[in-house]
């Protein structure tokens, strides 16, 4: 008998037990990567959950990823290190994975499976909940209108984060993407005082990660580098599990911070290989569209709940190509992005937003009068065009040298270079509320005069800027 008719056969060997559930199948038919083949079986789902024991007597959980006429390709969440072909025993249980959640999970760090990761015990009781999340109707979702302070002005003032909604942060290698996810965990709160506002973190594929400041209302999920990267793909689902809990039960209104998409979509492309699909683009497979989208639509606001589910998902993009599949495919789904710079990392701006290509779609129904202040959307509008007019000064200068402008220009491009320096930077510890950062427009902007701020109502300007002209001159002097 060869070897590989000698696998199938003890593959097939099974024992049965009064309830057809506990049939237990001992040996598989291979190993590959992370996942395991089991022939000759009967009566099992896709996303089933399944209990591998190892030869040792350890119990690992996995999931069934594709199934035959007679055979199930399982995903085990735990790593294949360690199993054996012929010792292997394997048990399918007849639902899908399921999380116990709870509102003490808050103040706790849990690994990517939502076991706790910091010393303490599991939490008492809980509800169990599906990871895979339920179904939201789109008739009962509610339109996303409420303002969210992060205390970082680059995205208060210019891409305003609005409750309800997802707003992905694109960044690249070795830029400070961890810090500003770090920040806004801690800083991060609803302006109206009488709401319960909670944090999801996910950390997928990370090394370190710095958790000094993490409050009783932030609940942490960490999937670092030396766990099994399968581990990589239950960590936002598990996330986001919690999410719902606490927002769809418990009327909390919850942030949920995922990084980073890119090492997610990684171990899909892992999995997608082992499981011999073809692949699609950069070889990722098909579905990494509805994959994605399948995670990124668990955030809104529902008509019979008071609480909502906002999400920020960073990702890294690969050689800074915002083409890749990851952000592009992401960008279709969320309602814009807010894209860091190399270019202005170099320049030791931090955090290093480049405003002028990012986007936040809903902006404008999360700002102005009620919500932040009336003057808002006028004041980034014309931030907004100041700042693009000083960056093509800019270029300009380099091909043709400062020699060529005119005094206006050269005004532009100091402007330009004030705003990255003041506005956009801050340190990683400042966290300026949306008043300061909207002052702080109307200071940078005191250097033109009133006729040329022409995307500011006339009346905005006689109201908010004669203080800042008066502390100018009070300087001067």
């Amino acid at each position: 008998m060869t070897d590989s008719a000698l696998r199938q056969a003890q593959g097939g060997e099974q024992r049965r037990t009064t309830d057809s559930r506990a049939t237990e199948y001992v040996g598989l038919s291979r190993v590959v990567g992370p996942l395991i083949f089991v022939e000759r079986v009967h009566d099992v789902a896709f996303d089933e959950v399944v209990e591998v024991r190892d030869p040792a007597g350890g119990i690992r959980l996995g999931k069934v990823l594709d199934i035959s006429t007679d055979r199930a390709v399982v995903q085990v969440l735990e790593g294949t290190t360690g199993l054996s072909v012929t010792d292997t025993r394997v048990r399918f249980l007849g639902r899908s994975l399921l999380l116990p959640v709870s509102n003490e999970m808050l103040g706790r760090v849990f690994d990517g499976m939502g076991r706790p990761a910091d010393g303490a015990p599991a939490p008492f009781g809980g509800t169990e909940r599906d990871v895979n999340g339920r179904p939201i109707n789109p008739a009962a979702r509610t339109f996303p209108t409420d303002f969210i302070q992060t205390g970082i002005s680059a995205i208060d003032g210019m891409n305003t984060l609005v409750r309800g909604r997802k707003l992905p942060i694109f960044s690249g290698s070795g830029m400070p993407h961890n810090r500003i996810a770090a920040q806004m965990t801690r800083q991060a709160k609803l302006l109206t005082e009488d709401v319960r506002f909670t944090i999801v973190f996910a950390a997928m594929g990370v090394s370190s990660f710095e958790t000094s400041g993490v409050l009783n209302r932030v609940a942490m999920f960490f999937s670092l580098a030396d766990a099994p990267s399968i581990e990589r793909l239950q960590t936002p689902r598990t996330a986001l599990t919690l999410a719902e809990h606490l927002a769809f039960d418990l009327d909390m209104h919850v942030l949920v911070i995922m990084t980073d998409m890119t090492n997610y979509c990684e171990s899909l492309r892992e999995v997608g290989t082992a499981r011999g699909e073809i692949p699609a683009r950069k070889g990722y497979p098909g579905y990494l569209y509805s994959d994605l989208a399948g995670i990124y639509e668990r955030a809104g606001r529902i008509s019979d709940s008071e609480g909502s589910i906002t999400q920020v998902p960073i990702l890294t993009m690969p050689s800074d190509d915002i083409s890749h599949p990851v952000p592009d495919l992401t960008g279709y789904i969320t309602e814009g992005q807010i894209i860091l710079s190399r270019p202005l990392h170099r320049k030791a701006v931090s955090p290093p937003v480049d405003v002028l290509p990012s986007l936040s779609r809903l902006k404008d129904k999360g700002i102005g009068e009620g919500k932040t202040r009336e003057d808002h959307a006028d004041l980034y509008n014309q931030l907004y065009a100041a700042y693009a007019r000083g960056k093509e000064t800019q270029e300009l200068a380099t091909i043709m040298g400062e020699a060529a402008l005119s005094a206006e220009d050269k005004k532009y491009m100091d402007f330009a270079n004030k705003f990255e320096a003041r506005y956009v930077s801050q340190d990683y510890y400042e966290n300026r509320s949306v008043e300061a950062t909207l002052d702080l427009g109307w200071e940078l902007l005191s250097m033109f005069e009133n006729v040329e701020l022409k995307r500011i109502d006339i009346k905005l300007i006689e109201k908010y800027m004669p203080r800042f002209r008066k502390a100018e001159v009070k300087g001067a002097k």
